[in-house]
């Protein structure tokens, strides 16, 4: 695992660690999961990391890891249904911790995948252009043209693909439409957002 604990300065480094990890779990039973969670507060302490780890601890996953502060966390678990595997964790956060949140999971392959695609292709994800990720649970029925910039600008939506929306964000002060009411409005509210930056880093712990 050393090579995943180095700095990824660039693509090409990122894409040796994602085989290295690839590699590594290749023929264990278990498949590692990535659980992003909507709307979490650190400030909140039931929304703190180590509450988060806790409670897929004692609903039996192994391997419990959080990334960042977002609502990240990895665990290792039986292969099964995504949507029964986001139904059993949604139902604990509210039973063990006393709030709501809107659980997508995603298979740490799919992850990987995602990463490999480089769907923003040379774009760098900067102050002047911040990358964004939206991950939904459920297909769009439609997918809108892209690249997009809806009318008032502040954001472009750079590509649409099976459960996921890659968005380029102008600085902050920007005129135009809010990109998560865009979101919602769009897609639906069973989504959650991640930066490029926050992608790769959890890519990096699988």
């Amino acid at each position: 695992m050393g090579e995943l604990d180095r700095s990824v300065d660039d693509g090409w480094e990122l894409l040796c660690g994602v085989l290295g990890v690839r590699c590594a779990r290749e023929g264990t039973s278990a498949v590692r999961y990535v659980a992003l969670l909507r709307g979490i507060g650190p400030m909140n302490p039931n929304m703190r990391n180590d509450k988060l780890r806790g409670v897929l601890e004692r609903l039996g996953f192994q391997n419990v890891q959080t990334v960042v502060s977002s609502g990240n966390v990895l665990f290792d678990a039986d292969s099964g249904e995504a949507s029964t595997l986001e139904s059993v964790v949604e139902e604990a956060w509210p039973e063990q911790l006393g709030f709501r949140s809107t659980t997508i999971i995603r298979t740490g392959e799919e992850m990987l995948d995602l990463v490999e695609d480089s769907p923003f292709r040379d774009l760098a994800d900067t102050p002047a252009a911040r990358l964004q990720v939206t991950f939904l649970k459920h297909a769009p029925k439609m997918a809108p043209p892209v690249p997009r910039t809806p009318e008032g600008g502040g954001f472009t939506i750079a590509a649409v693909g099976e459960r996921e929306v890659c968005s380029v964000l102008e600085p902050a002060g920007s005129p135009g439409p809010d990109l998560m009411r865009w979101l919602d409005r769009t897609f639906g509210r069973e989504n959650t957002t991640r930066s490029w930056t926050s992608v790769q880093r959890i890519v990096r712990k699988l």
